[in-house]
C-alpha cells in the first residue's frame, strides 16, 4: 500500500484543521515519547511538535494535504525566528497589530510551495493562520450564531470559571443542561451540520448512530467531571482564544524552548502515511496516528495496521482515538499487538478534546 483510501474521498487544497484537536498531554503519556524515534500523523503540527518537546529521538510528521504541510512549515518556522510571545501573535492566539512582519520573519524558512501559499493568503496571515481553518470556522459559527440561542455570554463565563466537583456538577444540571441547549447541540453537532461546515462528509461513511448522541455524552463528561476552566479545547470553542494558564501542550512557554532547541530532529514529509512505511529503512518506535482509521475500511484499516507494525521496532506504542467509528486490534493480530487497555481507558477519561469516544493504546510484541 501506497495510497491512502481518504486520498479518493476528500479535497486537499484547503486547511481542515488550523490547529490539532487532539489533546497531546495524554498523547505525550500514552507513547513515552523519550529517546524514540516517531511517526506523526501531521495535521497542523502541534502534537507532532509535543513529541519532540517530551524528549522524542526524532520525529517524521506525515501529512497528505499540501495546506496542512504548509502549516506545519510555517510552526516550524515560527518556533525558530520568533519568541513565544511573537510565537502566539503569528498564530493568531494573542493581539498583534502587524502579523505580516512576523511573518516575513518567517518565510525564508519555508519551502517554495509553503511560501507560495502563504504569500497568496495575506488576509490569513493578518487574521492568524491558526485561526481559519474549515474546523475553526466551523467552532466560530457555533460560538457565535448558534451558542448565543441556548446561553448568554455571562453563563458560558461562568461555566469556565474554577469550580469544586460537586459546584460544576450542580452548575451543569441545573443552569447549563437546558432544553435550548440540548436541542441547538443535535442541530449543529448532527452528521449533516458537521460534513456541510465541519469535517469532510467523506469522513462519516463507515458511522452508524447518531452523531450528536455521542458528542453530547462525551461533552457532559468534559462539562461535569473535568475542569473546564483549564481546558484549552474548550475555552477555543467557547470562547475563541486560549488564556495563559490553559494552553494546549505545544503552546506553553516551558516547552517552546525545548520545541525550538530540537528542531534539526523534526521533518516534514508530504505524503500518505502508506508511502513512508513503503519507502522508509528507519524503524519506527511510536506512532501517533491521530483517527486516520476512521476514515478507512476494516480491511484497509487491518491492511496499514500490519505496514505499521513491519515498520516498528520491538516494544512500540501505536496511540489513536475513535471519533465516532469503532477501531482497535483485531484478534488476527492479537500475536503482534497488546492493547494496553487499562491505560487507555485511564487517559480517555482525562482527555480534555472530548468528543472522541476512545483511545486507543497498543504496544508492538516483536514476535
Amino acid at each position: 500500500m501506497t495510497r491512502s483510501e481518504v486520498q479518493s474521498r476528500t479535497r486537499f487544497d484547503l486547511v481542515r484543521y488550523a490547529n490539532t484537536w487532539e489533546d497531546a498531554d495524554i498523547l505525550v503519556e500514552a507513547l513515552a515519547p523519550g529517546n524514540r524515534h516517531c511517526l506523526s500523523i501531521g495535521s497542523a503540527g502541534d502534537n507532532s511538535f509535543s513529541l519532540l518537546a517530551a524528549g522524542a529521538a526524532s520525529v517524521t510528521a506525515v501529512e497528505m494535504n499540501p495546506t496542512q504541510v504548509a502549516c506545519i512549515e510555517l510552526r516550524k518556522a515560527a518556533y525558530h525566528r520568533l519568541d513565544h510571545a511573537g510565537f502566539l501573535a503569528l498564530l493568531g492566539h494573542r493581539e498583534c497589530p502587524d502579523r505580516s512582519a512576523l511573518y516575513q520573519q518567517c518565510s525564508p524558512d519555508l519551502s517554495a510551495s509553503s511560501r507560495d501559499y502563504w504569500d497568496s493568503q495575506p488576509e490569513t496571515i493578518a487574521a492568524g493562520f491558526a485561526t481559519v481553518g474549515k474546523f475553526e470556522s466551523y467552532f466560530r459559527i457555533f460560538r457565535t450564531r448558534v451558542l448565543p440561542l441556548a446561553h448568554s455570554k455571562r453563563r458560558v463565563a461562568r461555566l469556565l470559571e474554577p469550580k469544586e466537583a460537586t459546584e460544576r456538577a450542580r452548575f451543569y444540571d441545573d443552569e447549563w443542561n437546558t432544553w435550548r441547549w440540548r436541542a441547538v447541540f443535535h442541530l449543529f453537532f448532527s452528521r449533516q451540520v458537521m460534513g456541510m461546515l465541519g469535517r469532510s462528509p467523506a469522513f462519516f461513511k463507515y458511522v452508524e448512530g447518531s452523531v450528536a448522541d455521542r458528542i453530547l455524552e462525551r461533552t457532559e463528561h468534559a462539562l461535569r467531571e473535568l475542569d473546564p476552566s483549564c481546558n484549552p479545547y474548550l475555552h477555543y470553542i467557547l470562547s475563541g482564544s486560549y488564556p495563559d494558564h490553559a494552553l494546549p501542550h505545544a503552546l506553553r512557554p516551558e516547552n517552546f524552548e525545548r520545541i525550538r532547541s530540537r528542531l534539526d530532529d523534526f521533518h516534514i514529509v508530504n505524503a500518505p502515511i502508506e508511502q513512508i512505511l513503503t519507502t522508509s529503512d528507519q524503524p519506527f518506535d511510536a506512532f501517533n496516528l491521530s483517527d486516520i482509521f476512521e476514515y478507512m475500511s476494516e480491511e484497509n484499516y487491518h491492511a496499514l495496521l500490519a505496514q505499521l507494525v513491519a515498520n516498528s521496532s520491538p516494544d512500540a506504542r501505536l496511540a489513536y482515538w475513535n471519533m465516532l467509528a469503532p477501531r482497535s486490534r483485531p484478534e488476527s493480530m492479537a500475536g503482534q499487538l497488546v492493547p494496553l487497555t487499562e491505560l487507555a481507558q485511564r487517559l480517555h477519561l482525562e482527555d480534555k478534546a472530548f468528543f472522541y469516544s476512545r483511545f486507543v493504546v497498543e504496544s508492538v510484541t516483536g514476535d
